[in-house]
């Protein structure tokens, strides 16, 4: 099983993109963030015509969240994360997926900090780390995939200070990111590149694509049935550089039978 979580920046305005990738990649599920599209605004007869079902949550101008399954209709656990009924904002959407929990979320930027942007940050992180707890818990077959909107670790990122006092970068946020790992999750990209800097978005911002000056944001965390059943990962960068491109590339894994 191929695995894939892509935030979009916006599902119509790439989805030729999209749609070329799905045909060139053919992952078997994928997790798509930043829909930018209400909910009657998804492409679905698209996404269909390519051989999809999918479950979204759109959200009006940002957010938005979707998952994909190729040749399946993808069986919707949760459209919401639990926590906190006044949260209205569309980040979290979870599926069964052939025998797989699967996870699309769309952790909150969290800029400007200090400020109540950051404040929701961590508190939309604690929330998560409840849920999956819970999930890890479960005992049951969980890819924990999305935009995370954290770099891990100064080797998550190009080598610059210019990002010092971004919220990705914050210690609270990274902090939030290992007491997750400290669950059990496996990072499924860092297990199979320990030593290898590997780049998930580069900014449209000062040249960053073409200097490859990019952070590591996405990221496929398994819990423990799946851990062993990890073959290959990836991150599909060619997509980053087509006209018209998000500033986010599909990241994958592949999962043996």
């Amino acid at each position: 099983m191929k695995v894939a979580t892509f935030n979009i920046n916006n599902v119509n305005r790439r989805l030729p993109n999209l749609l070329a990738w799905l045909d060139a990649a053919q992952p078997d599920v994928v997790c798509l963030q930043e829909l930018k599209a209400s909910q009657a605004e998804f492409p679905i007869a698209a996404i269909n015509e390519a051989g999809y079902g999918a479950i979204w949550k759109g959200q009006k101008t940002w957010n938005g969240v979707a998952i994909l399954a190729r040749g399946a209709d993808p069986i919707q656990t949760r459209n919401e994360l639990p926590g906190d009924p006044e949260d209205k904002q569309a980040r979290y959407i979870e599926a069964a997926v052939n025998g797989v929990l699967i996870t699309s979320l769309y952790l909150p930027n969290g800029n400007p900090q200090p400020g109540p942007k950051f404040d929701y940050k961590l508190a939309w992180f604690e929330r998560l780390l409840a849920h999956a707890a819970e999930l890890y818990a479960s005992g049951l077959p969980v890819v924990l995939a999305g935009d995370y909107n954290v770099v891990p670790t100064d080797f998550d990122i190009y080598p610059t200070k210019s990002w010092d006092d971004d919220a990705l970068l914050q210690p609270e946020s990274r902090a939030a990111y290992r007491r997750l790992l400290d669950q059990g999750w496996l990072d499924s990209i860092r297990s199979l590149y320990p030593d290898e800097r590997v780049y998930t978005f580069w900014d449209y911002m000062r040249n960053r694509w073409p200097r490859d000056a990019g952070l590591r944001l996405d990221h496929l965390l398994l819990s423990e049935p799946l851990k062993p059943k990890l073959v290959a990962a990836g991150v599909d960068r060619e997509v980053r550089g087509l006209e018209n491109a998000s500033d986010h590339a599909p990241t994958w894994i592949e999962l043996e039978p």
